[in-house]
Formats: structure tokens, C-alpha cells, sequence
């Protein structure tokens, strides 16, 4: 899946897909460990290739922290969200060095709901299980309503044999509104690969 950084003039934000672990809440961030795969993690560390679980919001608020700037804020539902701020001073002091004061530029993308996140992550033609394998969805019927409907009916998402819609051959491809979409999102996302 991809994991998404979008820089503003004003904050970058980190998207990550997927929720929160079960039994954790945003406030347990950074105050509870829990471990989606142990036995993994447990090796992880016995070969130090992560330092310590659980340490990891805890380095992002000290860091954050250590160099002026407001705490992160961390939000969460089908992706799990971090919105970092600048130093207002180092802020304002850029915008003075510019000759003028910063300006907010205008949101090129909307909130990352999950029709959107198909747009992101649809290339080509695709099935609805390899999109719903891309965004790491178990349950057909939760992807089905929750992703795929929506995404067809805003429009961003078409069938490419739409008069059979239960065709074992149906596939979806981004419509010109999806594309367009996709190519405003260009501007202010970059994306990179996660494993």
C-alpha cells in the first residue's frame, strides 16, 4: 500500500492506510504498545533492525518538540493521519525573508475518504479483489460499499463492462474526472512505495 506525504505551505501531512490496531484509540498513542504481528516484531528487534517498539510517537513528540514546532496532530479511521506544523517563528520569519507574508495555499486535495483512496491507488484496469488487496481490505462487502460504490458514484471510477456489472471479467478504471482528480493531487502529493 502506499503511504502518502502531502506538503502545504502551512503543514505536512503523513497518511497512512489502514486503522488503528484493535484496542487502541488516538489517545493511547504514544502511551500504549500493541503489536499487529509479535513474532515478527520480536525478530525485528533481536536482529536490531528496530530499536524499541513502541517509541516511535513518543520520538515523533520529542522531535517535534526539541525544534520549537506545535505537537503533531495524529487522526485516525480507515487511514491513520500525522499533521505537522512549523516553528511560527521560523515561519514568519521565512514568509519576512520572502517580502511578503505567508499566504495558506488553498487545499488541492480533499479530506482522504475511501473513494479517494481508490483514485490513488487504481492504475490501468483492476479487479475489485486486486484493489481491495492493494488497499489491504479483508472484507469484500465492507470495500464494496464503503470504497468501491462511493468512488463510481462521485464519479471518479468506472466498470469497463458496466451493463454487466456481476461479470467475472469486470474490471475499473478512473474516469476523465478521476484522472483529473489524480493529476491535481500530483501537485501536492508525493507518493512512495511501503512493504
Amino acid at each position: 500500500a502506499n503511504v502518502f506525504v502531502e506538503v502545504y505551505t502551512d503543514r505536512i501531512e503523513v497518511i497512512s492506510p489502514g486503522a488503528l490496531p484493535k484496542g487502541m484509540s488516538v489517545a493511547d498513542l504514544g502511551h500504549k504498545t500493541v503489536r499487529r504481528n509479535p513474532l515478527v516484531a520480536d525478530l525485528l528487534h533481536r536482529i536490531d533492525f528496530i530499536e524499541k517498539a513502541g517509541t516511535g510517537i513518543r520520538r515523533i513528540r520529542d522531535g517535534a518538540k526539541a525544534v520549537d514546532c506545535p505537537e503533531p496532530v495524529f487522526g485516525a479511521g480507515n487511514f491513520v493521519t500525522v499533521t505537522f506544523r512549523p516553528n511560527p517563528e521560523v515561519r514568519q520569519v521565512a514568509g519576512g525573508e520572502l517580502g511578503s507574508t505567508p499566504q495558506v495555499a488553498p487545499e488541492v486535495t480533499p479530506e482522504v475518504t475511501p473513494e479517494v483512496s481508490i483514485v490513488a491507488v487504481l492504475h490501468g484496469e483492476m479487479t475489485a479483489r486486486d484493489l481491495r488487496a492493494t488497499l489491504r481490505l479483508s472484507d469484500e462487502k465492507h470495500f464494496r460499499t464503503q470504497y468501491l460504490l462511493p468512488a463510481i458514484q462521485a464519479g471518479l471510477v468506472e466498470m469497463t463492462i458496466p451493463d454487466k456489472p456481476r461479470s467475472r471479467l469486470q474490471r475499473y478504471r478512473l474516469t476523465a474526472a478521476g484522472r483529473a482528480h489524480l493529476q491535481r493531487e500530483g501537485v501536492a502529493r508525493t507518493s512512495t512505495r511501503t512493504s
